[in-house]
């Protein structure tokens, strides 16, 4: 299951394998922030509340845009966060930096 909660909704929803905490959010017509999709403006920026650990790891673009103490904090970017096979609980916040 993911749990994702955008700027004034919240949905509970199946975690898929191979789609991002983006795809989710949309799919689950979340009000997500995000403008590129492909980590560059960091309206996706997400805190990841639960289940970190069933995410696939830190891309390229994350580490372009991030800082190393977001990704200590729990921050990741939702359209480059993918889920990974098999995954628990994960629960994200839609967190930009606005």
């Amino acid at each position: 299951m993911i749990r994702l909660k955008g700027r004034t909704k919240f949905a509970e929803t199946e975690a898929i394998a191979g789609l991002t905490i983006l795809k989710h959010a949309v799919k689950a017509k979340i009000d997500w922030g995000h403008l590129c999709t492909k980590g560059t403006c960091a309206q996706c920026r997400c805190y990841v509340e639960e289940g970190a650990e069933w995410l696939e790891g830190i891309t390229d673009a994350e580490w372009d845009r991030l800082e190393p103490e977001e990704f200590e904090a729990g921050y990741r970017l939702a359209c480059q966060a993918v889920v990974k096979a098999g995954a628990g609980t994960i629960a994200a916040v839609n967190k930009p930096y606005r």
